[in-house]
């Protein structure tokens, strides 16, 4: 799960795929990170953990993290939280097996809409809650996906 600062959506992603995951005892290991390194080390928004609390979705354990290019290595899907970050990763990528495995999160809900998700940093506690939900529908196709074997 990657954003720009890995503070509001791509550690929210990350905390909703994680309980996901847990809750169906998958072996699936869940990460995120920013393409930036403007608050690596640093906890998530407070305002997303605080979201995160009242949803049940603890994620104030995370920690940012920077985007690197072993992460093509490590993972077998990453996905994006809007086109520039999405962008960024497929820079970094220097094989189309790299390439592949980038993906637009919000494709997974609505395929080839190609929508972001909106950046709530500089919004109201109305737009982390609205983030929250289109990565709960988000995460749970892709929970959707891993359980019936579907393609991605």
């Amino acid at each position: 799960m990657v954003c720009l600062g890995n503070i509001c959506r791509s550690p929210m992603a990350d905390g909703l795929l994680r309980k996901k995951v847990a809750d169906s005892g998958l072996n699936v290991r869940v990460d995120s990170a920013g393409t930036s390194a403007y608050h690596v080390g640093d906890a998530p928004d407070h305002r997303m953990i605080e979201t995160g609390n009242q949803c049940g979705v603890p994620i104030d354990f995370l920690r940012a993290r920077q985007f690197v290019k072993s992460d093509f290595d490590e993972f077998d899907l990453i996905y994006g939280m809007d086109n520039q970050n999405v962008t960024n990763m497929l820079s970094m990528a220097t094989s189309e097996g790299e390439r592949q495995k980038v993906r637009l999160i919000l494709n997974e809900v609505n395929p080839k809409s190609n929508e972001d998700v909106p950046d709530p940093y500089y919004g109201t506690m109305d737009d982390f809650m609205h983030v929250f939900t289109l990565l709960d529908k988000a995460t749970d196709r892709i929970m959707q996906k891993i359980g019936t074997g579907e393609k991605w």
